[in-house]
């Protein structure tokens, strides 16, 4: 699927609580990671992941997807993101983040979708407690010292 195609589409299922149009971008073994949810392998729980996480607590979502990069095998594009979130704390606010997305594409498909986000904002705005704030960040943290690329990083 050409780049931009692939972007509209990916942002329209979200915004249209399309977890089954969601999902069929993504190889069949795909793994989706999300900076709040952790990750989703395969599929079904890709779809799971639109269709009933992300609707849980938030609706009214907006993702625009800018300045994509490929080089066939690995895509990245910036973007910003927001929704309404349905959390009492947040008392109805629209929060917004941004990010980059990082694609690793196979076949036209999506075979592992990761982000890296500044999520201080939303959570903020969400009217998050500080306890909860560095529970969160912790948990980035952790996820970003597992991967292989950190490991130098951490002698």
């Amino acid at each position: 699927m050409e780049t931009q195609a692939l972007l509209q589409a990916f942002s329209a299922a979200v915004q249209n609580r399309d977890g089954k149009a969601f999902a069929a971008l993504f190889t069949e073994d795909a793994v989706y990671h999300d900076v709040f949810y952790g990750a989703f392998h395969g599929r079904q729980k890709i779809a799971e992941l639109v269709d009933d996480w992300f609707f849980r607590t938030a609706e009214e979502f907006r993702w625009h997807l800018h300045d994509p990069v490929s080089n066939g095998t690995t895509l990245y594009a910036r973007y910003t993101f927001s929704y309404k979130s349905l959390l009492p704390e947040a008392n109805g606010k629209r929060v917004m983040f941004e990010g980059v997305a990082i694609y690793t594409l196979r076949d036209g498909l999506i075979a592992d979708y990761r982000e890296v986000a500044n999520t201080g904002p939303a959570l903020l705005d969400l009217g998050f407690p500080p306890e909860r704030v560095a529970k969160i960040l912790a948990r980035e943290g952790a996820a970003l010292k597992s991967r292989a690329e950190a490991k130098p990083h951490l002698a």
